[in-house]
């Protein structure tokens, strides 16, 4: 592993801003008129409490809040119990992506969960696993222990695993590299600090990009009090253990997020689980050398991510690309990092992605640009309500055009009418960016962040319209559907839904 590099930004990048004016006040019109204009039942708030043991949930701006407290079977017993019906609807939703996706049943998963991933599990969080499928069961919900550990290597099974195994079974054919991670693009995020803020401390930011079936579900924040190791604030999707997009905080001052590495390959059977490395980090780490050295014990391959974290404590951020071969880290205390798919290092890019650095018609690139022009185009005064703004840009630096599609960092697929270079999801595929997170150093300090559910921009999806104008999505009517945007809220660890936000 390469360590202390620092940022440097190319002539290239530099001479981008003048393309640019990134926080018109259009878009500060179309923020605040997005924020009055939600009226969806699904973003009303519910101020009755569910409460299992020390664990309760509440719903706030589209988001449910749950707290999970105790050992790792009573933080799982809480998790699958209050979710019991979320997590039972998540669920059919990733098997039937699952099975459509690798043409696979479901039992294939299981069995690959039970043997491969199992036994590899650190037995805090097979306790904590086994806790989530009691409190299901308690809950008359009908899901066991293979099929919560399935269930939460979504991200690795289809798209890392089963490529490798493909690869495996027809290798004398000398298949192409897999497209490991390129069925869809994955998330846009940045972090920044020093000269660069307006504070000189700490701004993170992050679009979860994904389809719009998981989207629509993605809306939950888990503040966990864990028997050892530090609290946690994260979003998550329900009857995951990890976050899954890689967002959040933890009481040692640790702030995290990710992108995924586009078109990446790779796989290690006797490798340990991203999922239960991601949420190892994220409980245990107390400075970026910690959260690197946790993420790189049984690497394998899986969900292979670069990614963003900062330290309030030290003002220091970093980017981290964790691939399998490769693994590199870069850092500073006064610069920026940015995410949207692409590989940094030359090495991760030849080895193990088909990915194309070079082509400005790729969305990852295209994201890589605009982030350049926002964050260089404000240096010094960029902030969290500045972030709010750049994750829902629509500027395609490819076409210089503005308006919505999957090259502009808020991306609407559904919405976007080719396939491009380095994806395989097809022409008006219904994902894109489905919500928004941010914080900052103060935030971290105090374990805050700001959230919105849906496109970040404000947009609606609404699934029944989409679904009569694009009859090939048919496969997902069981699942899609609608999607609202809502407000920007705040969450801090600790809330009970009778006090207000902050």
């Amino acid at each position: 592993m390469k360590h202390c590099r620092v940022y440097r930004i190319s002539t290239a990048a530099l001479a981008a801003i003048l393309l640019v004016a990134p926080c018109a006040p259009a878009g500060e019109a179309r923020l605040a008129a997005s924020r009055s204009a939600q009226s969806s039942a699904l973003l009303q708030d519910t101020y009755v409490e569910s409460t299992q043991g020390k664990g309760y949930r509440f719903n706030r701006g589209g988001w449910i809040y749950v707290h999970l407290e105790g050992t790792p079977h009573e933080i799982g017993y809480q998790h699958g119990y209050l979710l019991a019906p979320e997590i039972a609807d998540a669920f059919a939703v990733v098997r039937l992506e699952m099975e459509h996706n690798t043409g696979r049943d479901w039992e294939f998963f299981r069995r690959a969960a039970h043997q491969m991933l199992w036994p590899k599990i650190d037995p805090e969080y097979q306790a904590e696993l086994q806790g989530i499928a009691d409190g299901l069961q308690a809950a008359q919900t009908k899901l066991d222990l293979d099929d919560i550990v399935a269930f939460n290597a979504f991200s690795e099974l289809p798209d890392y695993y089963v490529p490798w195994l493909n690869e495996q079974v027809h290798s004398s054919a000398s298949p192409a590299k897999g497209t490991s991670g390129g069925a869809y693009s994955h998330c846009s995020a940045f972090v920044a600090t020093g000269s660069w803020t307006k504070d000189g401390q700490i701004v993170m930011a992050h679009n979860n990009w994904t389809t719009y079936m998981e989207g629509a579900r993605w809306r939950i924040i888990f503040d966990i009090v864990p028997q050892t190791g530090y609290r946690i604030l994260m979003d998550g999707f329900p009857g995951a253990i990890a976050s899954d997009d890689d967002f959040g905080v933890n009481s040692s001052g640790m702030m995290i997020t990710e992108t995924t590495i586009g078109n990446f390959h790779g796989w290690n059977p006797n490798g340990k689980a991203e999922f239960v490395r991601a949420r190892k980090a994220m409980q245990y780490a107390d400075s970026i050398d910690s959260y690197v050295k946790i993420m790189m014990d049984g690497n394998n391959g899986g969900y292979a991510n670069d990614w963003l974290l900062g330290d309030r404590k030290t003002g220091e951020i970093a980017r981290f690309e964790n691939g399998l071969q490769h693994s590199y880290l870069w850092r500073t205390n006064d610069g920026y990092f940015s995410g949207s798919n692409y590989p940094a290092d030359p090495d991760v890019t030849r080895d193990e992605t088909t990915f194309d650095p070079n082509n400005p018609a790729n969305s990852a690139n295209a994201r890589r640009i605009r982030w350049d022009q926002l964050i260089q185009g404000n240096k010094g005064k960029i902030d969290a309500s500045m972030a709010e703004i750049f994750l829902g840009d629509h500027f395609d630096t490819y076409t210089k055009k503005e308006g919505a599609d999957l090259r502009t960092l808020c991306g609407h697929g559904d919405v976007t009418p080719e396939t491009y270079p380095g994806s395989t999801a097809g022409p008006f595929s219904p994902h894109g960016a489905v919500s928004g997170k941010v914080i900052d150093s103060r935030m971290a300090a105090s374990m805050d962040f700001f959230a919105r559910i849906g496109h970040p921009c404000g947009v609606n999806f609404d699934a029944a319209k989409f679904l009569a104008a694009h009859p090939e999505y048919s496969w997902e009517s069981p699942v899609l559907r609608d999607m609202p945007a809502g407000p920007w809220t705040a969450f801090h660890i600790g809330e009970h839904s009778a006090q207000p936000a902050r």
